[in-house]
């Protein structure tokens, strides 16, 4: 059996691998408008809903009366290895079974503009799972015995009181308790750094030069630093001083030299880790699932997390490096050109013709709906053509309105006995599993992959279990 630190390392190598092809399939389509999703620039942790797995009962008093729902913990599943715990800070609207889910900073999420984000996450650090002593948790908030349910149950509406303003109340006597406590006691914490990123995540410059810096953010011991599966010839990923790089730590300075006479051309890096990502960083839904409710941190194990940087040359003429990122206090998406040519950049943004000077930059925000698709289009002289796609989700419905069902909501039953680990080197805490969630995954699954069945009785029958 592996250990932890094996396990790791060995999520780590298959992370990587997969990267790298994609990565290069990326590279595959230079010169074509390819689709980006700015959150995906932020880098982290990526990862699929699995469902709320860890609750008790909570009533919502909104205008159009009460409504019980599923209050508690969610668990997430980390690609590439990994498991999340979250609590949901987005209670009206819904969560999609299976949904994808992207780390990103608060400013990119409904917690831009609250001015209580930080007590939200002093609660995520000091009650259920971070502190799994539910005996001196009970004690502390004078609310008689917890139970693991009651406790996720308490936290979390503790929090909708600060993330949605919404008037909720536990429907546990011991879990009101727990909620009350948490409301008055929280106080207000600084947002976490990411678990990785890379700033920024595109550069530019003259071919026959070291190219940079993007410089790496992260809380992992060690980074392992990967070139596209189809770098150029010649093409280096390299330090500060121009050595070789393939691992980094927080704050490396990474360069890509490029030989002079090299083609004009492109590539990537990515970089991975396996770390844990601190509590209290934002999830949002990305690609189809843009609208799952948004949901925040309260436990990691070690997981796998990814970021990228690409990287333009040409031996002359504008050299654009082209970045998007959400800005939801201005409801839109920045998008910043960047210029290390020798001539102008010239290029058209939503109908108005931009132009940036050869070592100059110019951010321009482009107005977006909120929770509507949007699509944004940079083109520029020579073909140049760069599309960005989201969902931009910045806002709750925080103004009365119904909350939406969760999956695990009393109508659909509630919680067997029970729990799973989350083993050695994690401060995931034990969680009780739902007798309903299973049952609306399956349902909801079986719709979408009957046609892999076949896959699924083979490695039934391949492990001796009855197919």
């Amino acid at each position: 059996m592996l250990s932890m630190k094996g396990r790791g390392a060995a999520r780590l190598a298959a992370a990587v691998v997969a990267s790298g092809l994609i990565a290069a399939g990326t590279i595959a389509t230079a010169g074509t408008a390819v689709a980006d999703d700015p959150a995906a620039s932020h880098g982290g942790a990526t990862a699929t809903l699995g469902g709320l797995k860890t609750f008790d009962q909570a009533v919502v008093h909104g205008n159009g009366g009460d409504q019980r729902v599923g209050a508690g913990l969610f668990e997430m599943s980390v690609d590439n290895g990994g498991t999340l715990q979250t609590y949901c800070i987005d209670i009206h609207n819904p969560t999609q079974q299976q949904a994808r889910y992207q780390e990103v900073p608060w400013s990119a999420s409904s917690l831009h503009d609250n001015p209580d984000a930080g007590k939200i996450r002093w609660i995520l650090q000091n009650s259920y799972p971070q502190v799994n002593d539910l005996a001196a948790l009970s004690a502390k908030a004078g609310a008689g015995q917890l139970s693991e349910k009651t406790a996720a149950a308490g936290t979390q509406v503790a929090i909708w009181r600060f993330s949605d303003h919404a008037k909720v109340d536990a429907v546990d006597p011991a879990a009101e308790k727990l909620a009350d406590y948490l409301e008055k006691s929280a106080q207000s914490v600084a947002e976490p750094k990411a678990s990785l990123t890379l700033d920024p995540p595109a550069v530019s410059g003259k071919s026959g030069s070291k190219i940079g810096p993007v410089t790496v953010h992260t809380n992992a011991d060690s980074v392992t630093i990967s070139p596209a599966a189809d770098v150029p010839a010649g093409v280096k990923i390299v330090g500060k001083d121009g050595k070789p790089v393939t691992s980094a730590a927080d704050g490396t300075q990474l360069f890509f030299d490029v030989p002079k006479g090299a083609a004009d051309g492109n590539t990537s890096l990515t970089a991975q880790a396996a770390t844990k990502v601190p509590v209290g960083r934002a999830f949002t839904g990305i690609g189809e699932h843009a609208k799952s409710q948004t949901q925040i941190l309260a436990g990691s194990s070690e997981s796998t997390v990814s970021a990228a940087a690409t990287v333009s040359w040409k031996k002359q003429g504008a050299i654009p490096a082209i970045t998007a990122e959400k800005n939801c206090s201005k409801g839109g998406v920045d998008v910043t050109a960047s210029n290390k040519g020798d001539e102008a950049f010239r290029f058209q943004l939503s109908g108005k013709d931009y132009e940036v000077a050869p070592g100059a930059s110019k951010t321009v925000t482009v107005p977006v709906a909120e929770d509507h698709p949007y699509q944004i289009t940079i083109t520029g002289a020579g073909g140049f053509k760069k599309t960005f796609s989201g969902v931009l989700d910045c806002k709750t419905a925080g103004n009365g309105g119904q909350p939406s069902p969760h999956p695990s909501s009393p109508s659909t039953g509630g919680t067997t006995g029970g729990s799973t680990t989350g083993g050695h080197g994690t401060d995931l805490a034990e969680t009780g599993s739902s007798s309903a969630t299973p049952v609306i995954a399956g349902v909801a699954l079986g719709l979408v992959v009957i046609g892999g069945a076949a896959v699924f009785f083979l490695r039934k029958k391949k492990t001796g279990q009855a197919a």
